[in-house]
């Protein structure tokens, strides 16, 4: 039958309605918060992330608190070291008393039931500000950062982490580590790939935030990054990383990359994670701030967006706010 017989509006008319048919819906289960952990006392606010800080160990575990209460499921740690302490090879990133090994056993013996999830590159912890180790070129050389990255992931294991998150985007770093974690002892802790990340300028408050923005200068990650243009790659890579070893794989960013995501769960079926990054985060404030949108609204709408594409959780740092706005309706 047409019109006027069949009218979808009927069942937008009234709230119960569009609840009944509502095909996607976020929970507080959805979400991780990433969390920028630093060796200064107490906080220091980003710049370009209005409403994201920087935190001590103290601090960390008030968030770590407030996290649980709120239902948020994991926190994902990512390392600001002292600038003095960075190197050419980034060396402090397997330090067992580094800043993310410390913090990791902080959360873990405060809040047992918390996930924690770290991440895994060298760009916050070498002079250059690339994921990986250069040769005299610049080029980033990928076996020997593997040799790193397996150090870092076996630091992080060491402390606790329930989830390693390899950013670096190597090849074949999927199986080494998982491969060292077996040796290891650590047979359950669980690896989320970054298995297509994008060489994305939509990263740039993050950088910031870690301080490599600063090492990188005018450099670039397009050798190891995936070029935005390409989708039929992602599988490729996922492909790989999962025969690896992954658990659970992500796209990054997000937003921009909803096809992907789609693509990516259509195909594997797997745990799906979409990040919504720093720059992603930057621009919904930004416009909330000038009163041309509605932070709420947009944020949680976002949100949404990457369940519909199919992702399982959304890495955001609106996790707290959007767990509030959930709660409070």
């Amino acid at each position: 039958m047409a019109y006027p017989h069949i009218r979808p509006r009927r069942m937008r008319r009234d709230d119960f309605s569009r609840r009944l048919m509502r095909e996607h819906v976020l929970t507080t289960n959805d979400l991780i918060y990433p969390v920028f952990v630093h060796e200064e006392t107490g906080r220091s606010p980003v710049a370009s992330m209005p409403g994201v800080e920087r935190l001590s160990i103290d601090e960390l575990l008030r968030v770590g608190e407030e996290a649980l209460e709120l239902g948020v499921p994991v926190l994902d740690l990512f390392g600001v070291p002292d600038p003095a302490a960075k190197t050419a090879d980034g060396r402090i990133a397997w330090d067992e008393d580094g800043i993310i090994p410390r913090a990791i056993r902080a959360l873990k013996a405060r809040f047992p039931e918390l996930g924690v999830m770290s991440d895994q590159a060298l760009d916050p912890y070498t002079t250059h500000g690339q994921d990986g180790l250069i040769d005299d070129t610049g080029y980033i050389l990928n076996d020997e950062t593997i040799e790193a990255l397996v150090k870092q992931s076996l630091a992080h294991a060491a402390a606790g982490v329930d989830i390693l998150s390899p950013s670096d985007m190597m090849d074949g770093r999927i199986g080494a580590i998982r491969e060292a974690l077996e040796k290891a002892g650590y047979i359950n802790t669980r690896i989320m790939s970054y298995a297509a990340k994008y060489a994305s300028a939509f990263y740039g408050p993050f950088r910031s935030a870690v301080g490599s923005a600063g090492n990188l200068g005018k450099g670039n990650k397009f050798t190891y990054q995936m070029d935005p243009a390409n989708s039929n790659e992602a599988l490729h890579e996922i492909a790989l990383d999962l025969e690896e070893g992954a658990d659970m794989v992500m796209v990054k960013p997000g937003l921009p990359y909803l096809d992907v995501i789609r693509r990516v769960k259509d195909e594997f079926g797997v745990p799906t994670f979409a990040y919504q990054v720093s720059g992603e985060y930057a621009m919904i404030k930004a416009a909330a701030a000038n009163g041309w949108l509605d932070e709420k609204a947009c944020a949680l709408e976002a949100l949404t967006a990457f369940k519909r594409a199919g992702a399982d959780g959304v890495l955001t740092y609106f996790a707290l706010d959007a767990a509030r706005w959930l709660r409070d309706g």
